[in-house]
């Protein structure tokens, strides 16, 4: 199965490129105490806004140049990794487990169940996700967990429709009827005779949802909703550095450019999966 998975996986070269990216993300946020230079919070006060070693005016001990305070740009952003992908891990877990059993239950037990659930689902989509998010922080209070709980509530939805939809295709399936013909309870069919096969189309989404959710807390980050300074958040390091654009492009440029290119490696895992795991796209 791991074969024929990789065989189409690897047919979309950016998908593989995507996955190299993310794997060495990934490995930077591990070692990221071995490869930054500096602690990321240490002020070099004879160092204020020095810009990259390449540039006229640069010093090599710090490659890509300090921020406004003198703290060295590329250990930020290597620490930084990590609170994005611990933003991404936690926001799709939590919203993928209790979208899943929203869905499972709406498309399985349809009636006033499904009404109710679906309702609220399309209440909450109606209002644009980064509004929402905005103001779920904003009564919750400034921070880096509220706006992952806040991120969590707008993409349940995606996760509940996505499985509502495909409890439905499936229930009405031979081996479903065989297993409720044999005396399985109603949660065996929903848990272990239904879900299992509605797993594909969920991967994708919560990877794409991965991404969501990184951007998503950058611009909670940039509107000083999401990671509070001094913490080494790409959004929050572009929402420190905003005033100072026009006299050091470095400071703005580089999260930036982080977030690009891990939302676009993502991105591109997502479309691999999808044709990795599509049925119909395997047949065409």
């Amino acid at each position: 199965m791991f074969g024929e998975f990789w065989h189409y996986f690897s047919v979309n070269k950016g998908a593989v490129i995507g996955l190299f990216v993310f794997a060495l993300l990934i490995l930077i946020a591990i070692f990221a105490p071995l490869l930054a230079p500096h602690s990321p919070d240490d002020q070099f006060r004879d160092f204020f806004l020095t810009p990259p070693a390449w540039q006229e005016g640069g010093n090599a001990q710090f490659l890509l140049g300090t921020d406004a305070v003198g703290r060295d740009m590329l250990s930020r952003l290597i620490y930084g990794s990590r609170f994005s992908l611990a933003i991404g891990f936690v926001v799709v877990t939590s919203a993928l487990i209790s979208g899943v059993i929203l869905g499972l239950l709406a498309g399985y037990c349809r009636g006033w169940v499904d009404t109710l659930i679906m309702r609220i689902m399309d209440i909450i989509l109606a209002f644009p996700s980064l509004l929402l998010a905005l103001v779920l922080v904003a009564v919750l209070g400034p921070g880096l967990v509220n706006a992952m709980i806040a991120i969590a509530f707008v993409l349940q939805p995606h996760f509940a429709r996505l499985t509502r939809a495909a409890v439905m295709a499936e229930k009405t399936r031979e081996y479903v009827v065989s297993a409720k013909v044999a005396g399985a309870s109603h949660l065996r069919l929903m848990l272990v005779t239904i879900l299992p096969n509605c797993i594909a189309p969920l991967i994708v989404q919560a990877t794409l949802s991965f991404s969501n959710a990184i951007l998503e807390a950058a611009a909670l980050g940039f509107l000083g909703m999401g990671a509070q300074p001094p913490t080494p958040e790409w959004g929050t390091m572009l929402a420190e550095a905003r005033e100072f654009i026009l006299r050091a492009w470095w400071v703005v440029t580089f999260p930036g450019l982080a977030i690009l290119i891990t939302v676009f490696a993502i991105n591109l895992i997502g479309d691999g999966l999808r044709d990795a795991l599509d049925p119909k796209l395997k047949r065409s």
